[in-house]
């Protein structure tokens, strides 16, 4: 391959690229080098605007540690994370809709039985937490393995604190047999991502607040169930309509009612506390499949590409 060209090199790269036997990463590549190979024709990149694109990568990286993923943090900010839960984890339309991770998921969280307390912040105003796990058709969900994490009073998350004693706001919990689980938490405050590496510089170079809308994280995992990953965010919030991270969808905008004095007898809380309900309705895995591969079918065929599905995912049709 000599004397490659800016017309040329893309259909060269492909095909040097193409001699291994995985048909999903030969069309992934194939795929990337050309949009990547288009967007530097197209934008005319310079050397220097490449040399910078390779620093910031490069400062990207070096920012992440065990308790902190900026690399997560700038698919956030970029849109890129919500666009790939969306396309992954398709929904019908009586189903819980999905929202980012976050780049402050951790696997540290303990054990928690219905009506304990997710955080310990003295400062935080109490809310109290009910929610049922149930299908689409309305029947409960037993069993469903139940992430929950939020930021304490001030906006931080627990691992943002280098004398932290162990892990706080954030539990682990198990549907009962009725599809229901409860506690006991603050409301959730928003509160700034980190903004004080790379991705803030972005974000300062395009003018862009880096704030998210108070909200509560919640992760479902249960086998032969899609898993959702998704969080709440209340009504009202300054940032509801600019999220840095893009994670807000009507249909998971909540508004918290006072503590009557039943639910106050029944949970144990003060008349008065702010509650927090919400039915989350899970998708089968099945389910889940079947409208991915329809949604990626016509997706693909509007696109006019000939391709067909492997393991759910799209590869080149040279049959």
């Amino acid at each position: 391959m000599k004397d490659l060209t800016i017309d040329n090199i893309t259909e060269n790269t492909i095909l040097i690229n193409s001699q291994g036997p995985d048909s999903r990463m030969k069309y992934v590549l194939e795929r990337l080098v050309s949009h990547l190979h288009d967007f530097a024709r197209e934008t005319r990149l310079s050397t220097n605007e490449w040399r910078a694109g390779v620093e910031f990568l490069t400062a990207v990286g070096q920012m992440c540690s065990d308790v902190r993923q900026e690399f997560i943090l700038l698919s956030d900010v970029l849109g890129l994370s919500m666009l790939v839960d969306s396309i992954d984890h398709p929904k019908p339309p009586n189903a819980t809709e999905g929202s980012v991770l976050g780049p402050f998921h951790t696997d540290e969280a303990e054990d928690m039985a219905n009506g304990d307390a997710l955080s310990h912040d003295p400062n935080g105003e109490p809310c109290l937490v009910i929610c049922t796990v149930k299908d689409v058709h309305g029947t409960p969900v037993p069993g469903v393995d139940i992430d929950i994490w939020e930021t304490d009073s001030s906006g931080h998350y627990d691992v943002q604190y280098a004398d932290r004693p162990g892990p706080d706001g954030r539990c682990l919990m198990e549907s009962d047999k009725d599809g229901n689980f409860w506690f006991k938490a603050i409301v959730p405050v928003s509160y700034p991502i980190p903004h004080d590496g790379p991705v803030g510089l972005l974000l300062q170079k395009l003018h862009r607040h880096p704030y998210r809308p108070a909200h509560m994280h919640f992760m479902f995992r249960k086998s032969g169930w899609d898993n959702l990953i998704t969080a709440l965010y209340l009504r009202g919030d300054p940032y509801e309509t600019s999220d840095a991270v893009f994670g807000v969808k009507s249909s998971l905008v909540i508004d918290l009612h006072p503590a009557d004095e039943e639910i106050s007898k029944k949970y144990n809380v003060k008349p008065g506390t702010r509650v927090l309900k919400r039915d989350f309705v899970l998708v089968s895995e099945k389910e889940a499949s079947d409208l991915r591969d329809e949604k990626s079918r016509n997706a693909l065929a509007a696109l006019g590409r000939k391709v067909k599905l492997l393991d759910g995912l799209p590869v080149p049709d040279v049959d």
